[in-house]
């Protein structure tokens, strides 16, 4: 029986063995769409289902940039470790209870970032041409994200997105916030198991926010239809944390041992 997932907590389980890598996400958007569980449970790794709030379960487009990835402890990998990215995710909790995202996308500038996290956890990055511009006044920035997909050439083909957002004053978290932001690891599926990459980080300091414009297409790319033609039901904006990921683990269940009586 699958048991239920912990309530949400803005503290991260430290982790438990050697950093796998560490990085810096700087302003990033949330812009997240309530959904019904059933419309994306397929598209959840083996062992992983949707995990809900209030009967609906969300999709979330994150754009954010990348700065200063690095592997272990160490300094960021020059050129590399810094990109933008945007993401099309979901929200997950496995049969041990542990709460993550499930990537439908990730798009980057970097074409050997987008190889190698394909090759080496199974992420689905693609190549994509990216801008992100930030006008306006420090009291309400706006910032421009722009991403347009590549193909194998280097050409701009495929799917095309523009998010458009002026940034108000830091909010205390809702609990909305909580449930999108505190998330401490992510399923993916890895040598035919599915794995749990963990991370921790500092609560994400959440500002106010507000979509001046939304053209976008990286969420139907992934099979959800015209989803993003309707305004998003959840939008915050966050300067960024510093974030150190762990080694993948087993998001199965452990089966317990046969009895000897």
């Amino acid at each position: 029986m699958t048991s239920s997932p912990e309530p949400v907590s803005e503290q991260a389980p430290p982790l438990t063995g050697p950093v796998l890598m560490n990085q810096r996400w700087r302003d990033l958007a949330y812009l997240h769409w309530a959904v019904d569980p059933a419309l994306v449970a397929h598209r959840m790794p083996r062992g992983v289902r949707p995990d809900v709030r209030d009967g609906v379960t969300w999709v979330g487009l994150v754009p954010f940039t990348m700065v200063g990835a690095g592997l272990g402890r160490g300094p960021g990998v020059p050129y590399l470790g810094t990109f933008l990215e945007t993401n099309v995710r979901l929200y997950s909790v496995d049969e041990t209870g542990r709460r993550g995202v499930v990537f439908l996308s990730l798009d980057t500038d970097r074409l050997l970032v987008a190889l190698a996290a394909r090759a080496g956890f199974a992420t689905p990055y693609r190549w994509a041409r990216m801008r992100h511009d930030v006008t306006g006044d420090a009291a309400a920035p706006v910032h421009t994200w722009r991403t347009v997909l590549r193909d194998r050439l280097g050409r701009p083909r495929g799917a095309r997105s523009t998010i458009r957002l002026e940034v108000g004053a830091r909010r205390p978290p809702t609990d909305l916030d909580r449930f999108v932001s505190a998330r401490w690891g992510l399923h993916t599926r890895l040598a035919r198991r599915t794995r749990y990459v963990p991370n921790e980080h500092e609560p994400w300091p959440l500002h106010d926010a507000r979509v001046l414009d939304l053209d976008d297409g990286l969420v139907a790319s992934v099979g959800l239809g015209d989803l993003a033609a309707r305004p998003p039901d959840h939008v915050a904006f966050s300067p960024g944390v510093t974030t150190r990921f762990g080694l993948p683990t087993s998001a199965d269940r452990p089966r317990p041992r046969p009895s000897r009586d």
